[in-house]
């Protein structure tokens, strides 16, 4: 079993950066490969970015690609999201996901272990 545990989040003006990190705990961290979703109120809770156990493929979700960036340390047992140029559309709660399933998987149904979340608000 794997506990996650979100941190960096907070308020930030629109242009602006926050790096997000996950803390893995209490299982195996690199045999699960890892995600970002958020989930904005009354919405459903969206794919943002994934990596892959081994770190050497990652995907983000089009509405990021270009200003997200997911990472992770195996050695640490970390995970990050670098999140630049925010935008007010950008305001979520934020979680990481960990799933020991195989394959590139941007559906949270398919993700097991589940943080807290963070909060992230970019103002205009």
């Amino acid at each position: 079993q794997v506990q996650l545990a979100e941190s960096g989040g907070g308020l930030v003006q629109a242009g602006g950066s926050l790096r997000l990190s996950c803390v893995a705990s209490g299982g195996t961290f690199s045999n699960c490969a890892m995600g970002w979703f958020r989930q904005a109120p009354g919405q459903e809770r969206k794919f943002v970015a994934l990596i892959t156990r081994s770190g050497y493929i990652t995907g983000h979700a089009d509405s990021v690609k270009g200003r997200f960036t997911i990472s992770r340390d195996n050695a640490k047992n970390m995970v990050y999201l670098q999140m630049n140029s925010l935008k007010p559309e950008d305001t979520a709660v934020y979680y990481c996901a960990g799933t020991t399933r195989l394959g590139v998987i941007r559906s949270p149904n398919e993700y097991e272990y589940w943080g807290q979340g963070t909060q992230v608000t970019v103002s205009s």
